[in-house]
């Protein structure tokens, strides 16, 4: 699913990529043709922002060690294949921009043996941002302590002359 709203020349997208539990196929299209619609957006010269649940794990620093599983969905080289299309059509992982080195960085536990009160997880939440935006890159948080979806909220802020938007 995408849902999508321009504002001010930016095209902000909310996406949830299927799990591929289901239909792996599916998936595989679906990451192919958000990247060619993030590189037609940026083709017609807009800066986008696409922020939510891509189910993939972009790199094994992005999974807890415990979790790291080859062959799990999520994980696939063919899934991340993908995923880097998304960077090579002119997007940034914010997150992973501001926080390099970060091997605890996740916002998503599986919902069982105290996963994520021991921030045993993986991140699969992302925004990614053109990368004409990234000097704006103030701030990306993952709220692991909010809310009870298996997900933690990722709050990321854009500075700008005059304060954050």
């Amino acid at each position: 699913r995408v849902v999508a709203v321009e504002v001010a020349g930016l095209t902000i997208a909310s996406v949830y990529v299927p799990n591929g539990g289901k239909d792996l196929d599916q998936k595989l299209r679906f990451l192919e043709a958000l990247a060619a619609w993030t590189a037609d957006l940026h083709a017609r010269g807009r800066a986008v922002l696409l922020c939510g649940d891509l189910n993939v794990a972009r790199a094994d620093i992005d999974v807890h060690p415990k979790e790291r599983k080859p062959r799990a969905i999520g994980q696939l080289p063919e899934e991340r294949a993908l995923f880097e299309r998304l960077l090579e059509a002119g997007l940034v992982d914010v997150t992973r921009h501001l926080h390099p080195d970060d091997d605890a960085l996740f916002t998503w536990w599986a919902p069982w043996r105290n996963l994520r009160q021991r921030n045993i997880g993986w991140r699969i939440d992302y925004v990614l941002a053109s990368a004409a935006l990234t000097s704006r890159l103030a701030a990306s948080v993952v709220q692991r302590e909010v809310g009870t979806s298996d997900h933690g909220p990722l709050v990321v802020t854009l500075g700008e002359a005059g304060g954050a938007v």
